[in-house]
């Protein structure tokens, strides 16, 4: 049985009532109960509001005199929460309109006791989650059946629509599936293009029950013909007898109309090669010419009545008809395609150039039956192959600047790499416990790696007063020079708000704000996170906000235990540079001597190692958890070196940063306020 807390919201007017429901809890096994009692409703509304109570139990006569109409009340301002009514008398018509009305239980007051209301409170949250686990798994289903692309439908043997989703309707030209039942009363009258198609269908389903690619031609809902094909069973009851048809239509309508281009292929190919530039021709085993193409009769001369059935002898020189004969003869022998230039003088001593393909044909069995020929004038080509050879020339003389200029922009990006590490703190500022004192009140670590020559991390740490030290840490989505420039960006409108600095919430929400202002005039979102930390040594206290990042750890060397800086309201904050009007609050938590914080960026943990296995957030922590007695310092070398060891390639892929900030003493002991740190 479970044993974590169950926390009951009791409403009632009647304290006595209050008493004895507590005592009842106390009593009750199987689960730990804590009892909140509310003596009006509005009030215990506003007490819902936390998201901590398990159920509510809810007096039938309340002072309103709403009786069962309190359910509703508290349903639509907690709809997830169940509800027990608690009435005077065991009438059962009143316990059913209490379930109707949405109640989980009805529980008669003088019949209460521990194992009676201990395990209707615990069935109550049971069907309550029972519920909200069939509504989510319809709702999967709906999704299903409304978005699919191909139609889905269940019909009447008869030809009437038992239910259809919207991808059908679609496919037959209806608004939606309601307006598509409503026209089509009879299928095989109204959507059929064929009289009788559905009886072919109908016979099909009588001998098989089952109805695979059923292709028919049908109206839509403006008249126009689609091809479609039908997949289909029949659904029969226990008894056998058949009940309705369900399937699925697909639009084979560009499918078909492929297939009919297909058929026609051959009437195209030759009306094809007979507009063709090139000259097309075929020839049998015997040389002897079985097509030829308007063109090739231009180009020699002759109708193709003088050249079917003829050879290269009857037509050609003797000595150009022996050439080609031999180029022929190769094909046939060796089956494989043979491709050549032939160069000819024309009248006025130009040269010609003539680019020539020969194939072999094959019939069925891939056996070869003959050769077809293609040749083209190329001299054009030909001209243009010297230009190109021309050109290449002075190609040749641009790479050289071409390098020049490459090697200008490895030095430009190796000089953004010098400034953006530039931009970084190159030495922490120092807070003194005492005026004359050597005493340092804080220790500052960090490691920063981009995975490029510039990165989209950036890190700072300034001093607010003499006891209080900010740290700032952000990471740019992506890496490169355009994630640079946005950190670049960010740093620069942190130092125009060092004068909000000492209010964490304040800063990020002006930070927010001017950088949206400058980003939206880019035209693409770059998603920021950030944490902004005061380390306050006069108050013993951490002020925090964080916007979408990683928490933060706060480590106590001397008990060992690791913990988050989450956001005291439990509510997590969007990136920077989303939304225009996000707010952002300011979160404290204690801080004693010798304790840390540990700041870092989401390239630390999300590193891919052997058979696609992350390095998790938790295993950092607990790699953390293990190393809380070493200095900061040291620790980061140590667990880089790990996550390194874990790592594909022993490779980072993301840029990574790290910033520690330890405790090294306070200035006066203070009153610690409400912990603000989780434990990992």
């Amino acid at each position: 049985m479970d044993s974590n807390l169950i926390k009951v919201l009791l409403i009632a007017d009647d304290t006595d009532l209050a008493r004895h429901i507590r005592d009842i809890f106390e009593q009750a096994k199987g689960a730990n109960f804590d009892l909140i009692f509310s003596e009006e409703l509005n009030n215990g509304l506003k007490m819902l509001d936390s998201g901590t109570f398990s159920l509510v139990l809810l007096d039938l006569f309340f002072k309103n005199g709403a009786k069962l109409g309190n359910i509703k009340t508290v349903q639509a301002h907690a709809p997830k929460i169940p509800i027990i009514i608690l009435g005077l008398v065991d009438d059962e018509a009143v316990a059913l309109d209490a379930v109707h009305q949405g109640a989980q239980d009805y529980l008669v007051k003088s019949q209460i006791n521990p194992q009676l209301l201990g395990r209707a409170t615990r069935y109550a949250i049971e069907r309550q989650r029972a519920d909200a686990a069939l509504m989510e798994a319809e709702q999967k289903y709906h999704g299903i059946f409304d978005h699919i692309v191909e139609g889905i439908f269940q019909t009447t043997p008869e030809g009437m629509y038992l239910s259809a989703n919207p991808a059908l309707a679609r496919i037959y030209g209806y608004a939606s599936p309601e307006e598509l039942m409503a026209d089509v009363t009879d299928i095989g009258r109204k959507l059929y293009v064929e009289s009788g198609r559905r009886q072919e269908f109908i016979k099909i389903m009588q001998e098989h029950d089952t109805v695979t690619d059923f292709e028919s031609r049908i109206y839509r809902k403006d008249g126009s013909i689609i091809w479609i094909a039908e997949n289909v069973r029949a659904i029969r009851n226990a008894q056998g007898k058949l009940q309705y048809y369900e399937g699925t239509v697909e639009d084979i309508t560009q499918r078909r109309q492929a297939e009919e281009k297909l058929r026609t292929s051959e009437a195209l190919y030759h009306s094809l090669v007979e507009t063709l530039p090139q000259n097309i021709f075929r020839k049998d085993l015997e040389g002897r010419f079985t097509f030829v193409n308007h063109r090739f009769c231009q180009t020699i001369g002759r109708k193709p009545e003088e050249i079917i059935g003829k050879t290269d002898a009857d037509i050609f020189l003797a000595e150009l008809a022996s050439k080609y004969q031999r180029d022929d003869r190769r094909i046939l022998d060796t089956g494989k395609t043979f491709e050549t230039i032939e160069q000819h003088v024309a009248s006025g001593n130009d040269k010609l150039y003539v680019q020539v393909v020969k194939t072999p044909l094959r019939d069925m069995q891939g056996n070869v039956i003959g050769l077809q020929g293609i040749f083209w004038d190329i001299s054009e080509r030909k001209r243009a192959e010297e230009q190109i050879r021309m050109a290449t020339a002075e190609l040749a003389r641009s790479r050289e600047a071409l390098r020049k200029r490459n090697e200008q922009m490895e030095d430009d990006l190796k000089m953004a790499r010098e400034i953006q590490q530039t931009m970084l703190p190159q030495a922490y500022p120092i807070f003194l416990k005492e005026a004359n004192s050597k005493e340092n009140l804080f220790r500052f670590s960090h490691r920063y790696y981009p995975t490029g020559a510039v990165g989209g991390d950036y890190f700072n740490v300034m001093a607010l007063s003499e006891s209080e030290a900010g740290v700032f840490i952000c990471d740019v989505m992506g890496h490169g020079v355009r994630s640079a420039l946005i950190a670049a960006m960010v740093r620069a409108l942190v130092e125009e708000l060092k004068p909000v600095a000492g209010d964490p919430g304040k800063l990020m929400t002006k930070l927010n704000r001017d950088l949206c202002a400058i980003l939206k005039h880019t035209g693409s979102p770059m998603l920021t996170t950030a944490f902004y930390m005061v380390a306050d040594a006069a108050s013993g206290t951490l002020r925090y906000a964080n916007a979408g990042h990683p928490k933060p750890l706060l480590i106590h060397p001397n008990t060992g235990v690791v913990g988050s800086l989450t956001n005291n309201d439990a509510k997590g904050k969007p990136a920077l540079g989303l939304f225009e009007q996000s707010v952002y609050t300011t979160s404290v938590c204690p801080i004693k001597e010798g304790e840390a914080v540990m700041l870092f960026t989401d390239g630390l943990y999300e590193v891919e190692g052997a058979d696609q296995q992350l390095y998790s957030h938790e295993m950092l922590v607990n790699a953390v958890r293990n190393r809380t007695k070493m200095p900061l310092s040291e620790m980061f070398d140590d667990l880089l070196a790990e996550i390194r060891q874990f790592a594909l390639g022993q490779e980072f892929m993301d840029d990574v940063c790290l910033v520690g900030v330890e405790i090294a003493t306070l200035k006066s002991p203070v009153a610690a306020p409400a912990l603000a740190a989780k434990e990992s």
